[in-house]
């Protein structure tokens, strides 16, 4: 699964070197950016755009997503720092600007969000601020000391922003993500369920390891 989603996002910036690339993070994509960073690519013109970040959190603090993308990406490829691009309030602006994203990797939460758009999330949703869900955040504090410390806002890409991806692959890792992915892709499309809106994307792949 690793292997593949990163030999797309290679043949992406290979066959379009200015592409666009919406990126996650989390435990399931390190495999694919540790399987990216060994391919021979030029990164020089590629424009990244993160799916989220946490509000209130320094760049330099080691659980924001700043920090892990630049741990498992960014400080070994030969990204310019004005192409790298994290939610803000100019961000569907800017995005639209280039023509919408080429390729969105996406993850999924065990409630069914896709970057941090939680049930309820409009599906034209834009990007903005957002309450976290109590299950969001106790899946989260596996990465801080306290579930206390766990954010409990965020900013994050919004599902009109995700769905106008020319490209979306989902991955998801574990045996605990089974049933999720089983309700959002063979149930019907619901916003008590944002990945379900997946379902009638003219491009999307969805990979699952156990």
């Amino acid at each position: 699964m690793s292997e593949y989603a990163a030999s797309v996002v290679a043949e992406t910036i290979e066959s379009k070197p200015d592409c666009k690339l919406g990126l996650p993070t989390g435990s399931t994509p390190i495999g694919m950016y540790k399987n990216l960073i060994q391919f021979d690519l030029d990164w020089s013109n590629v424009k990244t755009f993160n799916l989220d970040e946490y509000e209130n959190i320094s760049h330099a603090h080691p659980e924001s997503y700043h920090m892990y993308m630049r741990k498992n990406l960014f400080s070994h490829v030969n990204l310019k720092e004005k192409n790298i691009h994290f939610p803000n309030n100019e961000y569907d602006k800017t995005i639209k600007a280039e023509g919408n994203l080429d390729l969105t990797i996406l993850g999924i939460g065990h409630n069914g969000h896709i970057a941090f758009n939680e049930p309820g999330s409009a599906l034209t949703s834009k990007t903005r601020k957002v309450k976290l869900a109590e299950e969001t955040i106790q899946a989260n504090s596996r990465f801080f000391k306290t579930v206390d410390e766990v954010p409990k806002h965020a900013f994050t890409m919004g599902l009109q922003t995700i769905r106008e991806s020319k490209r979306i692959i989902l991955i998801a890792s574990g045996s605990d993500k089974w049933d999720i992915l089983d309700e959002c892709f063979n149930g019907n499309v619901t916003t008590d369920r944002p990945a379900s809106m997946l379902q009638v994307h003219p491009k999307i792949e969805v990979f699952y390891a156990s």
